[in-house]
């Protein structure tokens, strides 16, 4: 049984990431299945960090940018938006080229937060990064409110 409550392509998520920080890094997402939603980002110039190994703020936006999208496709009702209120990640393994495959499942999908677990792994299956997000569920009008 599907946890989405929104049918999203892949497609309308590339669309909707456009000029920011995900095209930035050259985030893709590559898979919607009943449960989780899969992704993938090249590690490159973009990635890296000085010692030439996947820097690990790319690797937690990475993975913030798969539950986030993820996140909000399990709202219950269209007034609501999911956004990140903490994130943690245990970096495991380095890695210097190629891409890194992430896939974000829920923990918890509840009224007023979401917990999400995105296991980063290389295109070999061997784990890269773990993290868990959770997200807080918040009116649209509250969300577009001025800071302060």
């Amino acid at each position: 049984m599907t946890i989405w409550t929104r049918d999203t392509t892949l497609q309308q998520m590339a669309e909707s990431a456009r000029n920011s920080a995900v095209t930035a890094l050259g985030i893709e997402f590559t898979d919607i299945g009943e449960d989780y939603l899969r992704g993938r980002m090249p590690v490159d110039h973009r990635t890296v960090q000085p010692f030439g190994i996947l820097h690990g703020g790319a690797s937690v936006l990475f993975a913030e940018t798969l539950g986030s999208v993820a996140a909000n496709r399990c709202l219950r009702r269209d007034d609501q938006v999911a956004v990140g209120l903490d994130i943690n990640a245990n970096h495991i393994r380095p890695i210097s080229s190629g891409w890194v495959i992430g896939t974000a499942r829920a923990v918890h999908i509840g009224g007023t937060t979401q917990v999400w677990e995105i296991k980063i792994e290389t295109e070999t299956g061997k784990t890269v990064c773990v993290s868990r997000l959770t997200m807080a569920i918040i009116s649209r009008q509250e969300s577009a409110r001025p800071a302060g």
